[in-house]
């Protein structure tokens, strides 16, 4: 995977680049006799012994189905580019950084590699949670090929950044999900690689931690080194990056600069009002069900939290217009405490009503945190949900479109003839009435 038949100034290569993993079924026939349970339980067995002696992976089901994550990819990327990687849940992004990490191998094409490459993909990938924190810092470091000298000049500085010193010589498996990341990014963004992958994991982290990270890549950045970035927060992405590409079906479907890229991908939508979790979810506490729907001039949502015990979170519903502008937020539990989202262990099941009687007509998008309080995310739907406004307008009148380019809000105005100066009556609207 890796070479040096590329240009002097290519970071990375893929010609061809394909990712097919193998899926088993169970038979869904109702009616199989007895003889055929046993003969299937045979085929299977006898299947699994032989991709067993293969060294192959072995596949539960009796059918197996062909999935290609990715194929066909062709792209480069020059050292010092800020790539951002986007596209919708299942589109492929993850897999591609796990190729690129050498996580995992392509089933077809090549990638071509100049460089270190440093990643941060899911919550522990490149840890040993046995170890220390103080021991994985040197771990990493060493996968990386510098020398302990090399690492001991940047350790003061992770540590710094990662705000773990009490807990160096914990073994790093008693870390809560927070910890784990700050510690993770401050080792791959400090120990100097060429090449930086840094997937949504960042999520998991607070809005603080995620602000320090963006301003640390920036820096990384600055200093002429790659940087691949998966994010579903479009603000992120285009602060930070300069191209993007964008996956559809395991496929790329765009590239170019990060603007229209993201245009493109923000313009393209989602165009559901509903939303269900994986089935391989393995948060405890998360998002199951989502349904939101526009009528009467307010936005109905219908939401389904799974919580593993009682418990108190905030729930923020997040509005975007057509082209992903942020317009404004509701929160529960955000601003005022009492308003928190109480939870009982197992399915709770709420309705939020949000009045937006003015709100011009077009499509939107709805995004929800799911979080404790001082900022700590729980869950996130990003870039699932979308809602249409469709009101219908008085006789001889228009309403405001999205679309216009005037905003997402209409509102009103009255007028009434006065022979006043101007000045005195803007100084009377200033002047507080006495009390």
């Amino acid at each position: 995977m890796m070479g040096s038949n590329v240009a002097p100034n290519i970071a990375i290569a893929a010609e061809g680049l394909g990712k097919k993993y193998l899926i088993g079924h169970e038979s869904a026939d109702q009616s199989r006799t007895l003889r055929d349970a046993v003969s299937g339980a045979a085929r299977k067995f006898g299947r699994s012994a032989v991709n067993m002696m293969r060294g192959q992976a072995i596949i539960a089901g009796e059918q197996i189905e062909e999935f290609w994550a990715l194929r066909n990819l062709d792209f480069t990327i020059e050292q010092g580019d800020v790539i951002g990687v986007i596209g919708r849940n299942g589109a492929g992004k993850s897999t591609l950084l796990k190729v690129l990490s050498r996580i995992t191998e392509p089933s077809e094409g090549r990638v071509t590699i100049r460089g270190r490459v440093a990643s941060l993909l899911e919550v522990g990938t490149g840890f040993h949670p046995e170890l220390s924190g103080r021991e994985n810092i040197f771990l990493n470091g060493a996968i990386l090929g510098m020398t302990r000298g090399e690492i001991r000049r940047k350790f003061d500085e992770i540590v710094d950044f990662a705000e773990v010193e009490r807990f160096l010589d914990t073994p790093v498996k008693r870390y809560s999900s927070g910890m784990y990341v700050r510690l993770a990014f401050a080792v791959a963004a400090h120990l100097e690689p060429e090449i930086l992958i840094v997937d949504e994991v960042l999520a998991v982290g607070d809005a603080e931690f995620q602000k320090k990270c963006l301003g640390k890549m920036h820096d990384v950045a600055e200093h002429g080194r790659t940087i691949i970035f998966v994010s579903h927060n479009m603000t992120a992405v285009k602060s930070l990056c300069t191209k993007g590409i964008m996956l559809e079906g395991g496929m790329i479907r765009t590239t170019g600069s990060i603007v229209d890229v993201a245009n493109e991908y923000e313009k393209k939508g989602v165009q559901t009002s509903t939303y269900e979790a994986s089935g391989s979810s393995k948060k405890p506490t998360c998002f199951r069900r989502i349904s939101t729907e526009f009528h009467d001039g307010a936005l109905h949502t219908a939401i389904d939290i799974a919580s593993a015990s009682k418990d108190r979170m905030i729930v923020n519903l997040r509005l975007r217009d057509y082209l992903g502008s942020p317009i404004g937020m509701a929160s529960l539990g955000g601003y005022d405490p009492e308003l928190m989202v109480e939870l009982h262990p197992g399915d709770n099941r709420f309705v939020i009503t949000m009045p937006c009687p003015t709100m011009a007509n077009g499509r939107y998008f709805l995004d929800l945190d799911l979080e404790r309080p001082y900022n700590h995310m729980v869950d996130q739907v990003v870039d699932n949900l979308s809602f249409e406004v469709s009101r219908v307008p008085a006789a001889h009148a228009r309403l405001l479109q999205s679309g216009w380019g005037a905003g997402s809000v209409e509102l009103s105005a009255q007028m009434v003839r006065s022979n006043e100066p101007t000045a005195s009556i803007a100084s009377r609207a200033l002047t507080a009435p006495s009390v």
